[in-house]
């Protein structure tokens, strides 16, 4: 179901001010959603009063961020070590910033490990305050008894994922409401047109490589990918492509030089989606882009590879059976995960080679995936950011709690 259009008077106070919004993302993925949230209530409201914490997309739309983004967004455990020091004197500025203005409503935006610790900060001494998560954290992944405790420091969740809301309930957490993802409003782009499917079928098959956008992943990854595509190539004449993102080619293309096949890297947007027109069949790292190719309509072998300490930690706190989106989604394994000692190249040509075919194995994930546009509501208007600026109105104009 739409959500209702609301007027102007929703987003302002009884006295006839704007609200006054308070943002926190920490990092990029963060800063695009939370652009794309002040794009939002900017044309509901005609003028919004904006401060917080966000990247160049987000000082676009007129935010003067607190701290440079690029300072905060720390991913793993041993870089995050080492910046702790400023990352807990960070989460320290920002709160006391919240407290200081005095906001009509706080919006965190995914980055758990430090919005989180804000929101906790800014409860404690703002109880009145609203708090909204935007990308609640993946409690029904691991850690779920954080989900009864975010009740005590947030008011709402704005999930990305439909099943996230029944969840949160089954949990015990927040009230949680599905806003639909970015990737739902790019289908249109993603998905190939019957001329795209006629070349797929005229030509020789081409097989997408997604390596990830981490460093770590990449590192991890681009040997055994070769590997596996020098192997596939043995029994297939093959077109290769890879998209990456434009501060990752270095990288990539250093890493792709060792292949026995060399892949054509992409980095420009249209290029990407002209690939996954094109994608007959897709290798491809654990992670968001996963549901990209899922909604684009190409079959894939997932793989993951992560360091021993972190396969301890995760073995020890990961309670969900599968890594994948679409398979998290769906409900089932449909998409064939090869994780740590099974990421070979052997068992990723034994799972990719049957989807570049006809067969059972790539009609049953076209057939899965064409559930994901029911599942994931395809068919709603509006962006995540305009669904959710329209619950952050109305939760704006009621006490916490």
């Amino acid at each position: 179901m739409n959500a209702p259009a609301r007027s102007p008077d929703a987003f302002r106070l009884p006295d006839g001010r704007a609200l006054s919004v308070f943002l926190i993302a920490g990092e990029p993925s963060g800063d695009a959603l939370g652009a794309d949230l002040m794009r939002a209530l900017t044309k509901r409201a005609g003028a919004m009063r904006f401060a917080g914490v966000g990247g160049p997309a987000m000082e676009a739309q007129g935010l003067k961020s607190l701290l440079p983004l690029s300072e905060i967004a720390v991913m793993g455990i041993l870089p995050v070590l080492r910046r702790l020091p400023y990352l807990i004197a960070s989460i320290r500025m920002v709160a006391r910033a919240v407290i200081a203005a005095r906001p009509d409503v706080l919006v965190i935006i995914d980055s758990p490990d430090f919005t989180h610790r804000v929101a906790r900060r800014v409860r404690g001494a703002r109880p009145d305050l609203p708090i909204v998560n935007y990308v609640g954290p993946s409690v029904w992944a691991w850690r779920p008894g954080r989900a009864r405790r975010m009740r005590a420091y947030l008011d709402h969740v704005l999930a990305l994922l439909p099943f996230e809301p029944a969840a949160y309930a089954r949990l015990g957490g927040p009230a949680c409401t599905y806003v639909s993802h970015p990737l739902v409003g790019q289908i249109a782009a993603l998905r190939p047109s019957a001329e795209d499917l006629r070349l797929q079928d005229a030509m020789s098959p081409t097989v997408l490589v997604m390596p990830g956008s981490r460093e770590a992943e990449i590192r991890r990854l681009m040997p055994v990918f070769g590997s596996a595509v020098a192997l596939l190539s043995e029994t297939a004449r093959l077109d290769v492509l890879l998209p990456t993102l434009p501060h990752l080619e270095p990288l990539v293309r250093s890493e792709a030089q060792k292949w026995l096949i060399k892949p054509r890297i992409v980095t420009d947007t249209r290029e990407k989606f002209a690939a996954m027109k094109r994608g007959r069949a897709a290798l491809i790292a654990s992670g968001t882009a996963t549901l990209e190719l899922a909604l684009a309509g190409v079959p894939m072998v997932v793989a993951y590879r992560v360091s021993l300490i972190e396969e301890i930690v995760a073995r020890l706190m990961i309670k969900v059976p599968d890594l994948a989106l679409p398979n998290l989604i769906l409900g089932r394994t449909i998409v064939p995960e090869f994780l740590q000692r099974n990421c070979t190249p052997t068992r990723l040509v034994a799972g990719l080679r049957p989807l570049l075919y006809g067969g059972v194995e790539r009609d049953a994930q076209l057939a899965a995936f064409r559930e994901l546009d029911s599942l994931m509501k395809a068919d709603r208007q509006g962006s995540p950011g305009q669904m959710a600026a329209d619950i952050i109105g109305r939760i704006a104009h009621r006490p916490s709690g």
